[in-house]
């Protein structure tokens, strides 16, 4: 007979490695590219000593001339909080109790709510890669009857938890449901009573401030990264053109000769818009036959000069990254577990309801230990 003990052994023994896997090489293309690594964690911190530029210490000198000094620049401490990520499954007591009988019932209600998981876990996770951690999802331009229009949609999905913040600062809504998104006009619509937010921020559901440093924060150009300030580090700053236009061969390459030469790093790694990847296509598909690629997790990419190109639905319109992936790390406490209780359990009683939940957690963080070894195109005009 199925009971929540048994379940909960299901959950760890069985079900845990499966879904770990899954959001760390089948959620997203490029963070299947990027190793994780439980090294440089301190307590609740990640502290990472790197290299840049290039030492000295090497000369050429006469034969009894003396011999060249090494140099003390070079050197620099990245420090980054880890980020508490979190995925929630809930199962009624009606619907446990209806399956106790019957294990191949129960085994379908498990699944069903940890796919459900999975596909919003890889949602959230490929936003965060593109995000600045602020969880910032789009800014509201116009509210009329229900219908807010947004600068942007990508973000945002049916169903999704989002909290609104005025342009002041001060939050409007908590924990709203996104119930509809017209990606042709940019509008989407929410549950509750119909707010006054034209020039108000849509932000992921109680995330403000506390997601992955993603390539949005990467890619800035002022402030600070990972507790240096790029005014004074040069090195954290990438390679960005802003206005490219119709895409061609010589802006890309140009931007590949860039960063060997101010890193001495190589991309091995493209991400793009999907109207940008359309105009790469436009571009390549009359001068040469585009060859598919395979990648770590099972998915398809095409290669530009042996580099893979992946189209992502969160990159920016009008952008590609050129990345170094060997540059990055995804630093982490330890991989997906479950969040468990004083006894051990990890599907416990929600207080004051018939329901029951299970959390998986990870605390992490992606680092870019090389800004100055990636690059960025944007304002190509898409396909």
């Amino acid at each position: 007979m199925v009971t929540t003990q048994n379940a909960d052994g299901v959950l760890k023994s069985y079900y845990l490695d499966a879904v770990a896997r899954q959001l760390d090489l089948s959620a997203n293309p490029l963070l299947a590219a990027i190793e994780r690594t439980s090294s440089d964690v301190w307590g609740k911190d990640v502290k990472k000593a790197v290299v840049y530029g290039v030492h000295g210490g090497i000369a050429a000198g006469s034969e009894d001339g003396p011999l060249p000094t090494a140099t003390d620049g070079g050197y620099a401490q990245l420090t980054a909080t880890l980020k508490n990520l979190y995925g929630k499954i809930e199962i009624s007591d009606k619907a446990l109790r209806a399956s106790q009988s019957n294990e191949g019932a129960f085994v379908n209600l498990l699944e069903t709510e940890l796919t459900g998981l999975v596909r919003s876990a890889s949602f959230n996770l490929g936003r965060m890669l593109f995000g600045d951690g602020s969880a910032k999802l789009a800014t509201v331009s116009k509210a009329e009857d229900g219908v807010y229009t947004a600068d942007s949609v990508r973000n945002l999905a049916v169903g999704q938890g989002i909290d609104v913040v005025s342009s002041t600062g001060s939050t409007l809504a908590y924990g709203r449901t996104v119930t509809s998104v017209d990606r042709t006009n940019k509008t989407f619509t929410l549950s509750g009573t119909e707010l006054t937010i034209d020039g108000s921020s849509i932000y992921a559901q109680s995330s403000r401030g506390l997601e992955l440093t993603g390539l949005g924060a990467i890619f800035s150009t002022t402030g600070t990264l990972y507790g240096l300030d790029r005014a004074t580090n040069g090195w954290l700053v990438p390679h960005i053109v802003s206005t490219v236009g119709t895409l061609t061969e010589s802006a890309i390459q140009k931007a590949i000769d860039m960063v060997e030469a101010n890193s001495g790093g190589h991309i091995n790694f493209i991400v793009c818009s999907w109207g940008v990847r359309r105009a790469l296509v436009n571009l390549l598909s009359e001068k040469c036959a585009l060859q598919p690629m395979e990648l770590a997790g099972g998915f398809k990419a095409l290669s530009y000069n042996g580099i893979p190109v992946v189209a992502d639905r969160f990159c920016p319109e009008g952008t590609m990254y050129l990345l170094n992936t060997d540059d990055f790390r995804l630093h982490q406490l330890c991989d997906w577990q479950w969040l468990e209780g004083d006894n051990g359990r990890v599907l416990r009683q929600i207080d004051s309801k018939a329901c029951y939940a299970a959390t998986l957690v990870k605390y992490a963080e992606l680092m870019c230990y090389r800004p100055c070894g990636q690059a960025m195109l944007s304002g190509i005009t898409e396909a």
